[in-house]
């Protein structure tokens, strides 16, 4: 796999209640990543950029919303979110990563 590519893979932390209690019930962690990523695709990005162990990848597509915008009709994008379950004893902090990053 190109590294490149794995590099632009994550988008950025899925931040909602639901993915902090899934964090903390089940020690998954949810990211927003491109559309046309597959499951080894992010697993490998994981990996390459955090430094730990992908035990398994889900992904879903959240199909984007019709809105209304005064008179106009608009539509927000589609968006593919990966919940990573890391290999027990492993743990990510995307709060130090992202201080890592800068």
């Amino acid at each position: 796999m190109n590294q490149e590519r794995l590099m632009k893979i994550i988008q950025g932390p899925v931040v909602s209640e639901k993915s902090n209690n899934l964090s903390e019930s089940r020690g998954q962690i949810a990211l927003k990543v491109l559309p046309d990523a597959n499951k080894k695709e992010i697993k490998a990005a994981v990996e390459l950029l955090f430094g730990v162990q992908v035990e398994s990848v889900t992904t879903t597509l959240q199909k984007g919303k019709t809105k209304r915008f005064g008179r106009y009709v608009g539509r927000r994008s589609n968006v593919k979110k990966a919940y990573i379950s890391l290999v027990p004893g492993q743990n990510l902090d995307l709060e130090a990563a992202a201080k890592t990053a800068e």
